[in-house]
């Protein structure tokens, strides 16, 4: 979000661009949950889901993720299984078991720091819920009931690479601000992947920060909006979007730089040959499934030209 802006108007923005990756044909558009964090309004992560949903016509949305930490697997269910309901095929269910937000705000959200370890057990719990009936449990998600949401495992750690492959559920590394352990999550969810009624064979989304533009030049130009974030980030200061700056020299220290720089190590940076370079050597490397970008670009307009670009790209 820009300082400046309402929430309203960015929350239209939002919906312009969600109906511009609908019109080039992506395949989703994901909204993640984050609380207590200005410059980032996307608190009520099912609303919008359902929003943007309303507002496109094909593509599927979803949660990247829910953190199921903050909220009971009962609602989760109700929330999604009515979304499905709404819109049959094209509402997608990301989980995670991070909070989204500092301790203080978790556990305003949520009085029971203990939730996050019984993480495997309230996936188990939701996807019962999201289920048909089996006859023996004593809640029933209604709406829920027999939906069967596609869950998606959320994660930046090996834990939650082996909790997706012991479900045999679909896994999505964080690479757009944890690359560290990239290499050895998705390595152990395909070694210990188990088939499921859901997944015959491991699937991997990896979620990478992107900034496409006409030129390498241009590009660099415009990802010094996200170095500047990823500083604020560090430094614990707001998140507002800020405008591109032809260096960042002076803006940050050495050490800054590093921590900055490794953040983003998996960023997809250039114009229309590097991007399609970078993509194919990172989805030959990680043997990828499939991408999912953020793209904090400060101008709309570069934004929307940045969708243009990857299906450019692709076709």
């Amino acid at each position: 979000m820009i300082k400046g802006d309402s929430v309203s108007h960015t929350l239209n923005k939002t919906t312009k661009y969600a109906q511009r990756a609908d019109q080039l044909g992506f395949n989703r558009f994901w909204l993640a949950e984050h609380h207590n964090m200005p410059g980032i309004i996307c608190a009520a992560t099912s609303i919008l889901v359902g929003h943007i949903a309303g507002k496109t016509q094909r593509i599927r949305v979803g949660s990247g993720g829910i953190m199921l930490p903050n909220h009971s697997p009962l609602v989760v269910a109700e929330q999604f299984g009515t979304l499905e309901s709404l819109y049959p095929g094209r509402i997608d269910l990301g989980l995670g078991r991070a909070p989204g937000s500092d301790p203080v705000t978790s556990r305003a959200l949520n009085n029971d720091m203990s939730r996050a370890e019984n993480f495997p057990e309230e996936v188990t719990e939701l996807q019962t819920l999201l289920g048909p009936y089996n006859g023996t449990h004593p809640i029933r998600a209604i709406p829920g009931e027999d939906t069967n949401v596609p869950l998606w495992l959320l994660g930046s750690s090996l834990f939650s690479a082996q909790l997706a492959a012991k479900k045999g559920l679909p896994y999505v590394f964080a690479g757009h601000f944890a690359p560290r352990f990239v290499h050895d999550a998705i390595a152990l969810y395909k070694r210990e992947f188990k088939a499921s009624n859901v997944l015959h064979k491991p699937y991997v989304m990896l979620a990478i920060p992107l900034v496409a533009a006409e030129t390498d030049e241009e590009a660099q130009y415009l990802s010094t909006t996200s170095k500047q974030r990823v500083l604020e980030l560090i430094r614990g200061k707001e998140l507002w979007l800020k405008p591109p700056v032809e260096s960042m020299e002076g803006l940050w220290s050495e050490q800054e730089r590093a921590h900055v720089e490794n953040f983003l190590s998996l960023s997809v940076i250039g114009g229309h040959v590097s991007i399609k370079h970078k993509l194919q050597m990172i989805a030959k490397e990680l043997e990828v499934d499939e991408f999912i970008f953020t793209n904090d670009v400060y101008d709309s307009e570069k934004r929307h030209r940045a969708l243009e670009i990857l299906m450019e790209i692709k076709h």
